[in-house]
């Protein structure tokens, strides 16, 4: 589900802010899918307000994984594509990698180095077509951008694994979506980057509303069990099949080329994504 899901909400993400400002739009659906969370935990009465540690890894975990890692990775969308900006997130295994050496973390497999470098080259296969656009300062921003979204994302993905089971996490998720909601729409406002709600366009609202119940309610839940029950490596796998249903379904619903750099480089990412799944499977 978060494999496939979360690749539709790059094409989602990318239609919403052809009509409105990239913040905004983060910002509305990140407010709308922590409401939804909270008045579902409030009406089963199964509520416990967070204690003030609890309030100070939500505040951490909005932060890094809502209001930078979302925010950024929507504004990008201003400048790039959707199935690009999914191929670009597929770097978030690696800073986990890098992340796991530096603190001493178990060991990987060798297998699973192997598979991260096979994905990992596959990606940038799919990516070889696109050298020529960064003579475009615009597109260039756009991976900058989109960079260090993928870094925010991966220190959120390891705080996460280290800190999400100290509270309710769905509860907290809300929480979460909430802080960052109000956050983002703020500083589209205080920035001038905002247009009236009455003048937002159909399409946005659509957008808006699929992003709201498959990107930030359904997906995450999924996410989060996931990263509770798999390790952080295995969890992060999803960032390679991400970018190939996000060019796919961006080939079938909006015309854009399917060429076969794309066709091999998604064979080379899933090859790699077996390799470390096996690994991981033969440790277990």
């Amino acid at each position: 589900m978060v494999c496939f899901l979360w690749g539709t909400t790059w094409l989602a993400s990318k239609q919403g802010v052809k009509h409105m400002p990239a913040f905004q739009l983060a910002g509305i659906r990140q407010f709308l899918g922590g409401l939804a969370y909270t008045i579902y935990f409030f009406a089963r009465g199964r509520v416990r307000w967070p204690g003030w540690k609890e309030w100070k890894t939500i505040f951490i975990l909005a932060l890094f994984n809502f209001i930078l890692s979302n925010g950024l990775a929507t504004w990008g969308l201003k400048y790039i594509s959707g199935g690009l900006a999914a191929i670009i997130n597929a770097i978030v295994p690696l800073w986990l990698v890098i992340n796991t050496f530096f603190t001493r973390g178990p060991a990987l497999p060798p297998k699973a180095v192997i598979g991260f470098a096979f994905g990992f080259a596959g990606i940038c296969f799919i990516f070889y077509e696109h050298l020529h656009d960064f003579l475009d300062p615009g597109f260039t921003l756009g991976i900058i951008i989109s960079l260090a979204a993928t870094w925010t994302w991966a220190l959120g993905t390891v705080y996460t694994k280290k800190h999400a089971k100290t509270f309710n996490p769905y509860f907290g998720i809300g929480l979460q979506m909430i802080i960052s909601g109000i956050v983002l729409y703020s500083v589209s406002q205080v920035t001038g980057f905002a247009v009236p709600l009455n003048q937002i366009p159909w399409q946005a609202w659509t957008a808006i509303a699929y992003l709201v119940i498959f990107g930030s309610v359904i997906s995450f839940l999924a996410y989060l069990y996931a990263l509770q029950n798999l390790s952080v490596v295995q969890t992060s796998l999803y960032a390679y099949i991400n970018p190939i249903v996000a060019v796919l379904l961006g080939t079938l619903l909006f015309n854009e080329k399917l060429t076969w750099f794309i066709a091999v480089g998604g064979a080379i990412t899933l090859y790699g994504v077996y390799l470390v799944n096996n690994a991981f499977r033969k440790i277990k």
